[in-house]
């Protein structure tokens, strides 16, 4: 397509949901709540596994790396989303829309692997409990996160290279709560089929490989627990397994039908209310998933707390 006339576009107009214009201070509000909520919940469960010797097993350790990727997951993405709701200029440079891209999806794939490692953990410990010690060491356990790190920083790399060769020469509004690769691509003035191609391939083999590892891991698990003859046995495997798999329910769900199709977008609507599952619920929820429903997290909490009780009374 012939550029030559229009002018390059040189920042981009998140327009968020315009049908929700009259309540932009609710929603900041809101928000900012949730956000809150979300960066204390975390901080606190991270704070709790590195301070508490009886969380320092493979299993918590996993669980204070995926609260500390969830604070940069939600940090790429919700301070601009706040900032927006109050501004009139809804604008952000083409160099940050990429990074904000970049971040976001460097982490999310973070998570993915984050979650399979996880998953796999609990198969160690279920199936093959006599062996687990000896195969869940704290030395692979540190390969594994850092790989899950480093897997998913390198992951977007290609897209992201892709994208910023592309021309953009109007309109610059966006059609989403943040800058992401569909709603980006729907705005170059250029065939993008090629880039579509390459984020489908990507998120495929990202997404549905990670969640049919998770999912082979469970079968084993559930076909493991129903060999124990005791309905106590059986509710203490399950027990272990309950908060991690509710994560991967919610989490997955979510990211499979918005980044594993071929189709630039659906409707808009679906595809924002898609992106507020996975960018703001489900980091929002997680504190409360591994720490309500887990006695130990919640006894080193205690412990934590007269702790610190008892400091305060010595000064």
């Amino acid at each position: 397509m012939d550029t030559g006339n229009w002018s390059k576009v040189t920042e981009f107009i998140i327009l968020g949901f315009p049908q929700l214009q009259g309540v932009q201070t609710y929603l900041f509000f809101l928000l900012l709540l949730i956000y809150l909520v979300t960066i204390l919940g975390n901080l606190m469960i991270f704070l709790l596994v590195r301070l508490d010797a009886k969380l320092h097993t493979p299993m918590y350790q996993f669980v204070s790396v995926l609260s500390l990727l969830e604070l940069g997951y939600t940090a790429a993405t919700i301070p601009k989303m706040l900032a927006n709701l109050l501004s009139n200029k809804k604008t952000i440079s083409f160099s940050g829309c990429l990074l904000q891209i970049y971040f976001f999806h460097s982490l999310g794939a973070s998570e993915c692997y984050l979650l399979t490692a996880m998953a796999y953990d609990r198969y160690l410990a279920i199936c093959r409990p006599l062996h687990y010690p000896t195969l869940m060491t704290s030395a692979l356990y540190a390969k594994m996160a850092a790989g899950c790190w480093l897997g998913g920083l390198a992951g977007p790399i290609v897209e992201i290279s892709l994208v910023s060769q592309l021309p953009f020469c109007g309109p610059n509004r966006i059609q989403h709560i943040f800058c992401d690769f569909p709603p980006v691509l729907s705005l170059a003035c250029t065939d993008t089929s090629i880039n579509v191609l390459v984020d489908f391939i990507i998120n495929s083999c990202k997404i549905l490989v990670t969640f049919l590892l998770i999912l082979t891991s469970y079968v084993q698990i559930i076909r493991t627990v129903f060999k124990i003859p005791s309905a106590d046995g059986k509710k203490k495997a399950f027990s272990t397994c309950a908060s991690h798999l509710t994560v991967v329910i919610i989490f997955f769900g979510s990211i499979l039908f918005m980044y594993v199709r071929l189709k630039k977008s659906y409707s808009l609507d679906y595809d924002r209310a898609l992106a507020v599952v996975y960018s703001i619920v489900t980091p929002f929820l997680n504190p409360f998933i591994y720490s309500l429903r887990n006695k130990e997290i919640k006894n080193a909490l205690k412990r934590q707390l007269q702790r610190i009780v008892i400091l305060c009374m010595e000064l």
